[in-house]
C-alpha cells in the first residue's frame, strides 16, 4: 500500500495553530519583559571597546532575512563603536525555524567565525512543541560553544498577529517562553521586540496591520501589511530601537571576557549532534546534474547551498544509510517540482510533492524523512517519480492566476537536493 501525503498547507497550519493554542493553555507563559541581560555579552563588548574587527551572525527566518533590523542593528553598532570594524554574517532563511537552523548552523554561521550570534525563531517556532524547541535551540547553543566557547549568544523574539493577545496581556508567546528556559539555564541575554510594539499600539501611535501607506512617516505608524513582516521604515525601526534601548543593561551585565561553560543539558535528547552532510556521488543514482554558479538556481542559492544537485529525469534516486535518530534533506520547492517516493527502512513508501501552495517561485525547504527514530542503522531511498501533478490545484487560490499566465514554468517534474540533515552518522550501504 502506498501512503500519499498531500495535506494542504493551510490545513496543516490550522492544525499547528490549534495545537499551539491548546498547548498554550497549560504551558507556563513568561512575563513579557523587554530585556533580560543575564550574563551579558562579555567577549563581544570587550572587542568593541578595544576597536577590534568583529562579526555578528544573524540566524533566523524571513523577518531577519529582510533588510531591516539585521542591517539596521549592525549599522547602529558601527555608529556606537566607530573604531571597531563590524561585519555581518547573513544566516537567515524565510519560512524556516530552529529545527532547520540547528542543522545548518555549522555551514551558515560557525565556519565564518562569529563573535556574536543573534538567534531569531520565535515566530517560525510558534506552532512547535516546547520540547522540540528545547531540542533544537539547545542544540544551537551547545554546537556554538563546543565550536568556540568565546562566541556570545543573544536570543531575540519577534512577533506576529497571533501572539498579540498574549503580549497585550503582558505575557510572552509560548515559543519565547520555552526559549527563556534555555536562556535562564545558560545565562544568555534575551531581547523581546513585542512589549514596545503593544505599548505604541495602546497609545495610538502604531497600527499593527494595515495597507502600506504612501507616506511611511505618517502617524500612527503602520507596523506591517501582513501581520508578520514589519515594514523596514517602521516596524523594523522599532525592533532596532529596542536593541539600542536594551544595550546599556546588557553592557552593564557583561563582565570580563570569558569562555562560556557547557553546563549539563536542560534537555537530555537535545540536538547537539545535528549536522549537515554533503551529498556524495555514490548516493546519487541515474540522471543527476550538479548546478553551479553558471546556473540560475545554483547562483541564487549558493550562499546556503554550496552544492546543489538536480534530478533530471524520473527514476533518479538518492540512496544512503545512517546510524542515528533523525534524517531530512535540505532541498528546494518550486514550480517545476515533481513527486517523490520516499522509502525509510521497511516502512510503507510515501509520496511527497516538492511543490506547495506558495510555489510561484523557488525557495529552500526541508524534506523530513524521519525523526525520533530508534537509535541504530536506517536506510533511505528517495526516487523522483514520473507521476503528473495537478499543480494548478496545489497552488493556493490567489496564486493560480500566476499559473495561468506562466504554465510553462510548471511543465517539468524535477527535484533539487542540496545536503542531508541528520542526527547521527552516514555509514556505508550494505
Amino acid at each position: 500500500m502506498m501512503i500519499e501525503l498531500r495535506t494542504p498547507l493551510l490545513l496543516l497550519l490550522l492544525i499547528l495553530l490549534t495545537s499551539s493554542v491548546q498547548a498554550a493553555d497549560s504551558y507556563p507563559l513568561r512575563k513579557a519583559v523587554e530585556c533580560h541581560p543575564r550574563a551579558g555579552l562579555p567577549n563581544f563588548t570587550a572587542k568593541l571597546d578595544a576597536g577590534e574587527h568583529v562579526k555578528i551572525a544573524y540566524l533566523g527566518g524571513s523577518i531577519t532575512a529582510a533588510p531591516g533590523w539585521r542591517v539596521q542593528s549592525r549599522e547602529w553598532f558601527q555608529e556606537q563603536y566607530p573604531e571597531a570594524k563590524i561585519d555581518e554574517i547573513h544566516a537567515a532563511i524565510g519560512g524556516t525555524g530552529s529545527d532547520l537552523g540547528v542543522f545548518r548552523l555549522g555551514n551558515d554561521v560557525l565556519r565564518h567565525d562569529p563573535d556574536l550570534l543573534f538567534v531569531e525563531f520565535a515566530v517560525n517556532d510558534g506552532g512547535a512543541d516546547p520540547k522540540r524547541i528545547h531540542q533544537a535551540m539547545e542544540g544551537i547553543i551547545r554546537q556554538t560553544w563546543k565550536a568556540d566557547p568565546t562566541i556570545d549568544i543573544c536570543f531575540v523574539y519577534t512577533l506576529s498577529e497571533p501572539v498579540l493577545a498574549n503580549l497585550r496581556a503582558g505575557e510572552m508567546q509560548r515559543s519565547a517562553s520555552a526559549m527563556e528556559e534555555l536562556a535562564d539555564h545558560y545565562e544568555i541575554p534575551t531581547i523581546h521586540f513585542g512589549p514596545k510594539v503593544v505599548e505604541l499600539e495602546a497609545a495610538g501611535e502604531l497600527v499593527f496591520k494595515a495597507e502600506k501607506p504612501a507616506d511611511m512617516q505618517q502617524k500612527p505608524l503602520v507596523f506591517s501589511s501582513d501581520g508578520v513582516h514589519p515594514h523596514v521604515e517602521t516596524g523594523h525601526r522599532v525592533y532596532t530601537e529596542t536593541i539600542a534601548r536594551s544595550w546599556p543593561a546588557i553592557r552593564k551585565a557583561s563582565g570580563q571576557p570569558t569562555e562560556h561553560t557547557l553546563k549539563s543539558p536542560l534537555t537530555a535528547d537535545n540536538w547537539e549532534q545535528a549536522k549537515q552532510v554533503s551529498l556524495t556521488p555514490n548516493m546519487l543514482h541515474d540522471t543527476w546534474k550538479k548546478l553551479t554558479s553558471d546556473d540560475t538556481l545554483g547562483r541564487r542559492f549558493e550562499r546556503n547551498m554550496p552544492e546543489l544537485y538536480q534530478a533530471v529525469e524520473p527514476g533518479a534516486s538518492l540512496e544512503f544509510a545512517f546510524e542515528g535518530t533523525s534524517v531530512a534533506v535540505f532541498d528546494i520547492l518550486g514550480p517545476d517540482g515533481g513527486r517523490l517516493q520516499v522509502e525509510l527502512d521497511d516502512r510503507e513508501p510515501s509520496l511527497r510533492n516538492r511543490i506547495d501552495g506558495y510555489c510561484t517561485y523557488h525557495r529552500m525547504s526541508k524534506l523530513t524523512i524521519g525523526s525520533g527514530l530508534p537509535a541504530g542503522r536506517h536506510t533511505v531511498k528517495i526516487t523522483l517519480t514520473p507521476e503528473t501533478i495537478d499543480k494548478r490545484q496545489v497552488l493556493f487560490e490567489g496564486k493560480r492566476e500566476y499559473y495561468d499566465k506562466h504554465p510553462e514554468k510548471y511543465a517539468d517534474l524535477t527535484w533539487y537536493a542540496s545536503s542531508l540533515l541528520i542526527i547521527g552518522e552516514i555509514v556505508p550501504a550494505e
